[in-house]
């Protein structure tokens, strides 16, 4: 098939390019006049459409060359696509269905052909919708440490994870929104910044003018771009994540880098963290949605349990790289020292996780790109009680890690800030 040039499709020209694609083709069945097509995105960087044919169906993701939530004013790479393919090819092998499967990429047009998932919904509206999925928390935890520990020097030689780093070290336009978004604009006045004004105009001013919580998420940012651990998916919030009550997947992986496996982490528990906060601006129907906010904190425990004991089974089971190699830890004493090792490693992804987390939280409320957990929430005032809580919280993970020494001490703390915000 020759070779198209860019250009950004509607729904005429996805039934067009589509007709092209065999695979795809005979999936929909049906003439090209009997596919349906929809524009479904509602990101903040492409297009996206769902396909449905006689026989079945797909979904088609663009990339547009610039940011969508800005508009063209924003220019953006349209590589991303392009990394987004190669993360889905990297840990396809060790993370089975807990991805979307792949039926084309197209490097022209900036665009991949994949599993339509369906019934499927976003997590985020599922857990604002006060919706459970007994599956979700436990698959990502299962996903984090099959994805990282696989593409880390645990599990490589070196000289391969060395080739895959240079190969993602291209994404720099993704790197270079996280560095500004996470690590630094929600931390001073900078232009793409926004907040609930005025009511959260004062806890703004106080997290800006707060040093010791500016010099924590620096050191954050200064771990996000020197330790490049595994390959991390660099976005893994709860919109990145579609769900059922039996099923998992994780989308979207355009921000995927060489970086700290507590980025990942972190993303997914702030997440978690943020709808736990929001709930009290969701509250209906009789329902004070306290039974939903005991469930979610159960998640949180749960996400982290399970990745720890999968990370440490993994490592046990497959440590064959050159971090930590075998043959340095022989005899009853080597042992002993190797699951040390372990444990002491383990706490320091936990003590990242949470930083990370604390830097996520604090992007979505006071910088570019809120979460609909809190938008949703009409009443200023309320949304902004929500949010100070959030905030709150995530201050102090940035101020005083030494209290949290286990997820229980967490989760402690996440009713107790809640009941002394303003």
């Amino acid at each position: 098939m020759a070779a198209k040039p860019y250009r950004v499709l509607d729904v005429d020209g996805v039934r067009d390019f589509l007709a092209g694609v065999t695979e795809v083709r005979r999936r929909l069945g049906g003439r090209m006049s009997d596919w349906r097509v929809g524009e479904v995105g509602d990101g903040n960087l492409n297009l996206v459409f769902i396909i449905e044919g006689p026989e079945g169906s797909a979904c088609l993701k663009q990339a547009l060359p610039y940011v969508r939530a800005a508009g063209p004013g924003w220019p953006m790479s349209l590589e991303r696509a392009r990394f987004e393919n190669e993360y889905f090819r990297a840990v396809a092998p060790y993370v089975g269905g807990l991805i979307p499967a792949l039926y084309h990429f197209e490097p022209e047009l900036h665009c991949t052909v994949m599993e339509r998932l369906s019934p499927h919904i976003i997590l985020r509206h599922g857990l604002i919708a006060g919706r459970r999925y007994p599956r979700a928390a436990r698959d990502i935890g299962e996903y984090v440490a099959r994805a990282c520990f696989f593409t880390s020097d645990l599990a490589q030689p070196f000289e391969r994870k060395l080739d895959a780093v240079a190969l993602f070290a291209d994404n720099t336009p993704m790197i270079r929104i996280t560095v500004d978004l996470i690590f630094a604009e929600p931390y001073y006045e900078a232009p793409r910044n926004r907040h609930t004004a005025p009511q959260l105009d004062r806890a703004a001013a106080e997290l800006r003018r707060d040093a010791t919580l500016k010099r924590a998420a620096a050191r954050f940012g200064e771990k996000f771009l020197t330790q490049p651990q595994a390959l991390v998916h660099g976005d893994l919030h709860s919109g990145s994540v579609m769900v059922t009550v039996s099923d998992s997947r994780v989308i979207d992986p355009e921000f995927a880098f060489y970086g700290p496996i507590g980025f990942d982490l972190g993303a997914f528990l702030g997440n978690l963290l943020l709808s736990w906060y929001s709930q009290g601006g969701h509250v209906s129907g009789g329902d004070d949605r306290e039974a939903h906010r005991a469930w979610i904190l159960g998640e949180a425990k749960i996400f982290w349990e399970t990745f720890r004991q999968r990370f440490m089974a993994l490592w046990e089971q497959h440590g064959n790289g050159d971090l930590y190699p075998r043959a340095m830890f022989q005899g009853q004493e080597g042992a002993a020292a190797l699951a040390q090792a372990r444990e002491d490693y383990i706490a320091v992804l936990f003590a990242d996780m949470l930083g990370f987390a604390a830097c996520k939280m604090i992007r979505r409320i006071l910088g570019f790109a809120h979460v609909l957990d809190f938008e949703g929430i009409a009443d200023p005032y309320l949304r902004a009680r929500c949010e100070s809580g959030a905030l709150a919280m995530a201050a102090l993970l940035l101020r005083s890690p030494q209290r949290f020494r286990c997820i229980d001490d967490v989760l402690q703390a996440v009713p107790q800030i809640a009941s002394t915000a303003v």
